[in-house]
């Protein structure tokens, strides 16, 4: 299982602008993702997130759990269809419980497009993903403005990514976004 420990911060566009200015080397990643669920709710009432999403074309499939320690267990697998991702998504550790849940039938809860600048930080304690993501979430046939600022840590202390990150943040004049794509996507789909 690979663990994910990320901070998301709302952000402007000008903010990124000036964060993109100071990092140089970012890549540019189009983004598109489906979030997935049972008629049932299986996934979205455990906290568990299903998504594919298309990056620059790829479909990736995957899975993230909640942890107790604030993490998101999270398994991946490149795969054009969900439903076939999940039998091997299982077979890399996700719940097994997603095979029975499955077996209900997916629909398509909300979304997001929006694209991606990235670069891979490399610091003395820590290695980072930074990414600049703008665009749309979607639901329910609403769009919503999408624009924030991830720190992802890839390798080593957190404890060292949050002093780096509360110091980021202070800097860019950024605000902490407690939720995820998915929760805010959520809302907007069932109108919350």
């Amino acid at each position: 299982m690979g663990t994910e420990f990320e901070l998301k911060y709302k952000a402007t566009a000008a903010q990124q602008q000036r964060i993109a200015r100071e990092y140089a080397g970012f890549a540019e990643i189009s983004m598109e993702t489906t979030y997935y669920d049972t008629p049932a709710k299986d996934f979205s009432v455990r906290r568990i997130t299903l998504r594919r999403r298309m990056e620059n074309g790829v479909a990736i499939c995957t899975v993230k759990t909640p942890e107790k320690d604030g993490t998101r267990g999270e398994w991946e697998l490149v795969c054009e269809d969900v439903v076939a991702a999940i039998p091997e998504l299982c077979k890399l550790g996700a719940p097994e419980e997603l095979l029975g849940w499955a077996k209900e039938g997916l629909f398509p809860l909300c979304g997001a497009r929006f694209t991606r600048c990235v670069i891979i930080m490399e610091q003395k304690d820590f290695t980072a993903e930074l990414a600049l993501d703008s665009g749309v979430l979607l639901g329910a046939g609403k769009e919503l403005p999408l624009c924030e600022v991830e720190l992802e840590l890839k390798s080593g202390s957190r404890e060292a990514l949050l002093a780096f990150a509360n110091a980021f943040a202070k800097k860019y004049g950024l605000a902490a976004e407690p939720a995820s794509k998915f929760r805010r996507a959520l809302a907007l789909a069932t109108g919350e």
